[in-house]
Formats: structure tokens, C-alpha cells, sequence
């Protein structure tokens, strides 16, 4: 088995720790690629009279990047660039197609809904279609998601549009059909895109994580280390599963790279969290203080990326069920579906007001979504609220998913 980078791990008693050192190069390879191709294009981007292809080139080259090496402030720079770039050009669609992107990544809904219908037939392409199903799934329709992603894959199937029908698909209930779907993603993939099959691996991995199978897990995060050595989120997929194996010490040694490498305050607090199992109290805190800063400094900036992880800070870690239940009601005027449903239902059974918690999970739970999270927390509310057969039902169902619902797993 490969663990963290420029480690090679091994299995050891049933274990997953045993490490040698080994070298990474394929993502310091693709990193340093895209870093020259910025170098050559940046001062051909912009100079007046603009060149449209370039202009589009620079800014899809900074949001390429930003997003390999999970740079925020690059994300932020390239943003910069594309609004100016819609400034010179108007209304492309290339342009508004990295925009809708970068507005999606940040949770920024009606920004997106707003590019697809303003680039120049944006709406139509391939791209825009799936767009639009992304926006559907994220506002809880999913049945226009699903709608969505089935026609985008009768019209040629491509590996991106089969992992998002496969996502659906897996949160729905349906595993094992999720999990062929990402099998036929990763055979429309090519040599040239290694990357992106490590990634539908990673999702593989997350899927048997979710149902308690660790070592299957485990064989699919080894195959996306293979497949694309180095990868910072490779790593971090292995420090969680590292934790929910009971390999506590491992796993912070692991997330302590990938903060080294990646500082972003959901993986402070995934570490601030393995931390406080551990009984190191003052690291936790210093953690989970860096963590809630960075979240609540983006939300004082007009940034909405960071409300879901602050419902679950104050949920999990602060056990602040008021400032839960604020911040569950802003990401669901934003976005409702299951999730942020089932985020304000547990909010709510936080700050002790159980028939609005239940009204809130039984709506999260009336979308078909099968999660033994999900199942989990609605157990917990229901035996709260003196509903023994219901809580018992759905215990059972979260179990039945996932014998192991209740150890370490990380918020994504």
C-alpha cells in the first residue's frame, strides 16, 4: 500500500503503517508544466488589441493551476483575470465557461445561473448542459440531475459526465451502480489524463469508505497514488482513512504534510479534530482556532464557500448549537437539498429545538438520499425526541450501510 508523499506503506498486523521511503513525480511534473506555459502566456495575455485565444488561455492556465496545487489565493488571482478578461472580450463563452466554474466552486449558485444564460450560447454546449444538471443536484433536483447527466452521456459519453451521473447515483442509494459508472468514467480516460483517473479512484475509495470496507478503500487510493504519484489529495483521502482506521497518530502525521503542503482550513480542522482523539487538547485548539478564523474571514469577505464547514464547526467541534442553526439557514437559502437540510436538522438538535430538527431531517430524508450519516444523525434526533421506533430503524439502516458510521470521517 502507498501512504503519504515520498512514503511507501505497508500492511502490519492488519494495519496500514509500515513506511519506506520512495520518490513522487508526477505532480511536481504537471505543476511545473502548467507554471511555464503561465510564464510564456502572461505577457502575451492582455496587451491591447486583446487576443481572445490567449486572454482565455492565461486565465484557464491560473484556474489550472490554483485548483491542482488547492491554492485559494490563486483560485482568487484567477478570478481577477477572468473578470477582466469578460471585460475586453464581452460575453465568450470560453470565458464564461471558467467562470460558471469558478463561481460553482464556490458555492456561488446564482452567479452560475447567471453565466450559463450569459455566455454566448454557453447553456447549450456539452459543458453548460452539465453545468446546468450540477446546478439542479445542488438545489435537490434530482431528477433534472439525473435527467441532465443521462442525456449529456447518450449524446457521447465522456469520464466527467459519467462520474457526476455516478455521484447522483451513490448519494440516491445505488452503490453498486455508482460504482460501475465510475468504472466506465475511468475507461473514457487516456493515458495523457492520469490525473483524473486518480481522481474517479479517489471517489471509488470514498465509496467504500463509506460503507466500513477500509482495506478496499485503501486499494483504490493506492491505485491513484500509481496512477499520478504525489498528489496532495491522495494523501489527505488516505490521512481520513487512516483515522477511521483507528491509526490516529498516523493519520496526524499524514494531515501534518498535507497542512504543510495545502494549508486550507478544512484540513486544519480535520487535524484539529484527530488532535482532540488523541487528547492533545492545546493542539486541537490551536487547530480548530485556525481553522474557524480562516472560515468566518471568507464568510466577512462575501464569501458563502465556507458556510457549510462552519455549520459543521459549530455542530461538531463548538458544539454551538445557535451559531449552527445561523449558518445552516444561510447555506440553505443558498442551496436546498439533502445535505444542507440534513445539516440544519442536526443544527437544530444541537441547540435543543427537536421539532424543527426533526421537520428539517425528515425532509433531508423524504430525497431518497441512503447515507449512514444521514441515517445516523436521524437516529440521534429521533431517540432525542422520544420516537424510539424510528430512531431504532434508522440506527439500523445507518449499520446496515456502514457497520464503522461512527468513527473519524472527514466534512467534505
Amino acid at each position: 500500500m502507498v501512504g503519504a508523499r515520498g512514503v511507501r506503506v505497508t500492511g502490519s498486523r492488519g494495519g496500514l503503517s509500515e513506511r519506506v521511503t520512495t520518490p513522487r513525480t508526477d505532480f511536481d511534473a504537471e505543476r511545473d508544466r502548467i507554471e511555464r506555459a503561465i510564464a510564456e502566456v502572461e505577457p502575451r495575455a492582455f496587451p491591447r488589441p486583446v487576443d481572445g485565444e490567449k486572454a482565455t488561455q492565461y486565465c484557464y492556465l491560473l484556474y489550472q493551476h490554483a485548483s491542482l496545487v488547492g491554492d485559494l489565493e490563486g483560485l482568487a488571482r484567477a478570478e481577477v483575470a477572468i473578470e477582466r478578461a469578460i471585460a475586453e472580450l464581452g460575453p465568450a463563452p470560453d470565458v464564461y465557461l471558467l467562470k460558471a466554474n469558478m463561481d460553482f466552486k464556490f458555492h456561488r449558485l446564482a452567479d452560475v445561473e447567471r453565466d450559463l444564460h450569459t455566455g454566448r450560447g454557453l447553456l447549450h454546449t456539452p459543458q453548460g448542459r452539465a453545468l446546468q444538471a450540477d446546478l439542479d443536484f445542488q438545489e435537490g433536483r434530482y431528477d433534472e440531475a439525473r435527467r441532465g447527466y443521462e442525456s449529456l452521456i447518450r449524446d457521447g459519453p465522456t469520464w466527467d459526465s459519467l462520474a457526476r451521473l455516478a455521484h447522483l447515483t451513490w448519494k440516491l442509494g445505488d452503490t453498486e451502480a455508482a460504482d460501475r459508472l465510475y468504472l466506465r468514467a475511468e475507461d473514457e480516460l487516456t493515458a495523457k489524463e492520469m490525473r483524473h483517473y486518480a481522481w474517479v479512484e479517489l471517489q471509488r475509495g470514498v465509496l467504500r469508505l463509506r460503507q466500513g470496507r477500509h482495506e478496499t478503500a485503501w486499494t483504490h487510493y493506492d491505485r491513484a497514488d500509481r496512477a499520478y504519484s504525489g498528489y496532495w489529495l491522495v494523501d489527505e483521502h488516505r490521512a481520513e482513512l487512516l483515522g477511521a482506521h483507528g491509526q490516529l497518530e498516523e493519520a496526524v502525521q499524514l494531515y501534518e504534510r498535507v497542512v504543510a503542503r495545502v494549508p486550507r482550513p478544512e484540513f486544519h480542522q480535520a487535524l484539529g479534530e484527530l488532535y482532540a482523539l488523541l487528547g492533545r487538547v492545546d493542539q486541537a485548539a490551536e487547530s480548530s482556532e485556525r481553522a474557524l478564523a480562516a472560515y468566518l474571514d471568507s464568510a466577512r469577505r462575501g464569501g458563502v464557500h465556507y458556510y457549510h464547514h462552519l455549520v459543521d464547526f459549530y455542530s461538531d467541534v463548538r458544539e454551538d448549537g445557535a451559531e449552527a442553526v445561523r449558518w445552516a439557514r444561510m447555506d440553505l437559502a443558498l442551496r436546498s437539498n439533502f445535505s444542507t437540510l440534513a445539516a440544519l436538522g442536526w443544527a437544530l438538535y444541537r441547540a435543543g429545538e427537536l421539532p424543527e430538527a426533526i421537520d428539517a431531517m425528515e425532509r433531508a430524508l423524504a430525497s431518497g438520499a441512503a447515507d449512514a450519516h444521514l441515517f445516523s444523525q436521524a437516529g440521534v434526533i429521533y431517540r432525542a425526541a422520544g420516537v424510539p421506533d424510528k430512531s431504532a430503524r434508522y440506527l439500523e439502516a445507518a449499520a446496515n450501510i456502514n457497520p464503522q458510521h461512527d468513527v473519524f470521517h472527514v466534512h467534505r
